[in-house]
């Protein structure tokens, strides 16, 4: 169900191309810095939750480490972001996720994002779990070895069987609605 939403939401191959076009006006050095990725996609002045999560999302891209993202990082990102596969989707946020890339989420990880997550996306709906609550329900679904980390293969086990989960997930898995509408913000 949630790829057939995928693929309805689908970015065209013009609309990536328009959107690189901004990157080179943005940043004619070819790098593209945090402060400059959340001017481009509208976050100067929101909460520091959604601060937070932009930065995760920025490092996430970030594969040499130069605390920029060059042009391929760039286009990288947005082709998994757009036109990714759930799969693939969920890989990244799992590597979101493991804030220490030792490849298992703790219950420090899951809360951590959990916090940002609410904030941000969970306040807005009827949701009447707090983060704490909403990890061990995580943990509920997905730990199926019960010891107390989650691994690659359970994430992405647990997070496609469970539509609860994957609709959680929603912000993290399903972003091209969000790249989208704060693209459509430019100048």
């Amino acid at each position: 169900m949630m790829q057939e939403k995928s693929r309805s939401e689908e970015v065209n191959l013009a609309q990536i191309q328009e959107m690189c076009v901004i990157f080179l006006r943005e940043c004619p050095s070819g790098a593209l810095h945090l402060h400059e990725f959340k001017r481009i996609f509208g976050v100067q002045s929101s909460s520091p939750e959604e601060s937070l999560f932009l930065e995760t999302i920025f490092r996430s891209f970030d594969t040499n480490q130069d605390n920029t993202l060059d042009f391929i990082e760039y286009v990288a990102a947005l082709n998994l972001i757009l036109r990714g596969s759930l799969e693939d989707r969920l890989k990244w946020s799992f590597k979101m996720y493991d804030r220490d890339g030792n490849g298992k989420l703790d219950r420090k990880e899951v809360k951590s994002l959990i916090r940002i997550l609410h904030k941000i996306k969970l306040q807005m709906t009827e949701v009447s779990l707090t983060p704490s609550q909403i990890c061990d329900r995580i943990f509920e679904l997905v730990d199926n070895n019960n010891d107390g980390e989650i691994t690659l293969s359970e994430f992405m086990e647990g997070a496609q069987k469970d539509d609860w989960l994957i609709d959680l997930l929603n912000l993290d898995v399903q972003t091209s609605g969000w790249v989208i509408q704060n693209y459509k913000k430019l100048p």
